[in-house]
């Protein structure tokens, strides 16, 4: 009955991170031992300083529907975080808590594209990003930048891109799903691009800030002239383990921030109760109450590039942030192992999964059709089997 769904939804394209996790349960219900590699989620369980503030609010009778744009208490503490971590000075007109930051970047997506408007996409990006830009009626712009540049576009490719219908730039630093981090430097190169557009909006995605393995994190609004056209967004996904929760929030020019909460209050309202009383309390917390994981993903990022660089056909450079690696493996295309023809990283992945049974994602969905993405947010135990598996399978 496809014939009477919208064109909209029809040509929607599948998350590719979920279509593959679901196929990988698949496997597993038919009693496969799979290694689920192919989640961004953090295989720590939600701090316990943060869970005894859900359940203080369960207790203490929140329950009612919340104000659309977020508590004025969690309000204040994500001002009180950006001051702290970013330097940025925003008051409660800018912020808007919405229900994960995959809705903080859709709200600002349908509120700034019009059809035809043209949105910057340094690829690889996150796989949602240009499905978001479509639905919003936008035109995705993948600038590409491979392995040998890190990952990461440079202010030349930038100023190539832009058109007359440029309208936003979006982008994750760090990276999803390379892991790449803008230096200051870099972003400042960017800025400086930007100077002859003032009318194109940029906006930052910075849900990874916090796991970064030593080479600092910019916001983009940080930088000169760029404060009054930026938007932050950010979350508590992944530093904290709080991937269901489903909280995320934007700092943004007021203007921004009252279009996106107009938008949610028709789509959603106000995010979960109790998992904004939760967040007052991660984010007022110092980041030290989460180094451990931090400290545990730097272990598990030297791990699991010892155990790939070991294998013939991976190409890969040293992620700054994030959890994940994202080898390039083009070598392997166009050779059959094992009975199996492979011609695309899809074809790659496939192969993986069915006969190491290691689920990972391939980068065709996230602009960057030579790559595979792995996470390394599993246990160490996992790692090495799961490189043992795909060692052999490929030997």
């Amino acid at each position: 009955m496809n014939q009477q769904l919208s064109d909209r939804i029809n040509n929607l394209p599948t998350s590719a991170t979920l279509a593959m996790a679901a196929k990988a349960r698949e496997l597993r219900e038919q009693g496969k031992d799979i290694i689920g590699l192919s989640l961004g989620e953090p295989d720590f369980n939600t701090p316990d300083f943060v869970k005894e503030a859900a359940i203080q609010a369960i207790n203490d009778n929140y329950n009612a529907y919340t104000p659309v744009d977020g508590y004025v208490e969690l309000k204040d503490a994500i001002i009180h975080k950006f001051k702290r971590d970013n330097n940025l000075t925003y008051d409660r007109s800018q912020i808007v808590v919405s229900t994960g930051a995959k809705q903080s970047i859709a709200n600002v997506a349908m509120v700034l594209l019009n059809k035809g408007d043209e949105c910057i996409l340094p690829a690889p990006y996150w796989v949602s990003y240009s499905a978001i830009v479509e639905l919003a009626d936008g035109v995705p712009v993948e600038v590409a930048a491979g392995v040998e540049q890190n990952f990461k576009i440079t202010a030349d490719q930038l100023r190539a891109a832009i058109t007359p219908r440029t309208k936003m730039i979006l982008y994750s630093s760090p990276n999803n799903p390379s892991g790449s981090v803008f230096s200051r430097e870099e972003l400042e190169a960017f800025a400086e691009v930007l100077k002859d557009h003032p009318d194109i909006i940029v906006v930052s995605d910075e849900i990874y800030e916090h796991i970064n393995y030593g080479s600092g994190h910019t916001s983009m609004a940080e930088i000169d002239g760029m404060y009054d056209r930026t938007v932050t967004i950010n979350g508590v996904s992944k530093a904290f383990a709080m991937t269901g929760w489903r909280v995320g929030y934007i700092g943004a020019p007021a203007w921004i921030a009252r279009a996106c909460n107009k938008m949610q209050g028709q789509i959603t309202s106000g995010t979960n109760c109790i998992a904004q009383r939760a967040c007052i309390t991660a984010l007022e917390a110092p980041v030290s109450k989460i180094q451990y994981m931090i400290d545990a993903f730097a272990e598990r990022r030297k791990l699991i590039l010892d155990l790939l660089n070991q294998i013939d056909g991976f190409v890969t450079d040293e992620p700054e942030g994030a959890f994940y690696v994202f080898p390039d493996v083009s070598a392997f295309f166009g050779r059959e192992i094992k009975g199996h023809k492979i011609y695309t990283a899809e074809d790659f992945s496939l192969f993986l999964l069915e006969q190491a049974l290691v689920a990972t994602v391939s980068g065709e969905s996230f602009g960057a059709p030579n790559c595979i993405r792995i996470s390394y947010a599993a246990s160490t135990e996992q790692i090495k089997e799961a490189m043992e598996r795909i060692h052999i399978a490929l030997s």
